[in-house]
């Protein structure tokens, strides 16, 4: 992409100076991490080969794996699946959502479904989790993974639903105890993957899902019981689609809603309304994430 793209031209006006090495680091592949499968755990002696690799302790049971290592999971003699491969930022937004055993969790866009796996685990034996995605293709990849990673036992509290998100909260209000929206956004990193992408981006297009990301955050305020938590992320950079769209739902709802302070993990960095990772500093990401408590209908 050349430097006088409507796209680099966008982003070089937010982040002036730092955009050159912000564009760089987009551009390259992101670090994962190998995050364990704690629903089936490995017999006593067994050998895997992620174990040799550091762990960090601000990602308690995930492991660093360097970028076109070409590392994939086994199975284990349940024939799950032992780890999942993610960014390490996915694990520490889906863990800012504080699961609680016998909570009931909406998982508004679930696909793939490595964050929803974080919080089936946190609900160990008791709580029921909708996973929902309203592509019919994603849907099937998150109900691979969702088959390739939880027991059958467990899986009788998994629901995978197809709707449009924001009929939960028009049709299950004050329903869920957690929501977490990982709304669709630019995803940057993806538009300099492809350059058919790059051709049809515009500023426009940060607008208009902007827009959208609210009305689903709207709806996720609505399914949620009062004294719940939402998680709001994105993979994008936009602070349009980011700290814009929570300050228009603090603005609108006022009193309904309380911001609560997002945990800053590894590599994170603060924002007005949240916590942001970015690959020129840390390496993984973009990730951004806000954590809001409803305080009344």
């Amino acid at each position: 992409m050349s430097e006088s793209h409507p796209f680099y031209l966008y982003f070089q006006k937010i982040y002036g100076e730092r955009w050159p090495a912000l564009f760089t680091a987009l551009s390259k592949p992101e670090q994962q991490v190998a995050r364990e499968n704690i629903l089936s755990p490995v017999p006593a002696g067994a050998l895997r080969k992620w174990q040799s690799l550091p762990v960090k302790p601000e990602l308690s049971g995930c492991y660093w794996l360097s970028p076109g290592s070409g590392f994939s999971p086994e199975r284990n003699e349940d024939e799950l699946l032992d780890v999942y491969v993610m960014d390490p930022a996915s694990v520490m937004v889906a863990r800012a959502l504080d699961v609680q055993p016998g909570d009931r969790i909406l998982d508004m866009c679930a696909a793939p479904g490595g964050k929803s796996l974080v919080m089936i685990e946190a609900l160990r034996e008791d709580g029921e989790i909708f996973c929902n995605d309203l592509s019919p293709e994603r849907r099937e990849r998150l109900k691979k993974v969702i088959q390739q990673y939880v027991p059958r036992n467990i899986r009788d509290r998994v629901w995978v639903t197809g709707k449009d998100g924001v009929q939960f909260g028009l049709k299950e209000p004050g329903s869920f105890d957690r929501v977490l929206l990982d709304a669709p956004c630019s995803g940057e990193r993806h538009i300099l993957e492809n350059t058919t992408a790059q051709e049809e981006w515009s500023p426009r297009r940060t607008e208009h899902l902007a827009s959208r990301q609210y009305s689903l955050l709207a709806g996720a305020l609505l399914a949620t019981k009062v004294g719940g938590r939402i998680v709001y992320s994105t993979c994008s950079i936009s602070p349009a689609e980011n700290d814009d769209v929570i300050r228009k739902l603090l603005k609108k709802k006022k009193s309904a809603v309380r911001l609560l302070e997002a945990p800053l993990g590894v590599g994170g960095e603060r924002t007005e309304f949240g916590v942001a990772y970015m690959p020129d500093t840390c390496g993984f990401g973009p990730l951004y994430f806000s954590v809001i408590e409803k305080v009344e209908e």
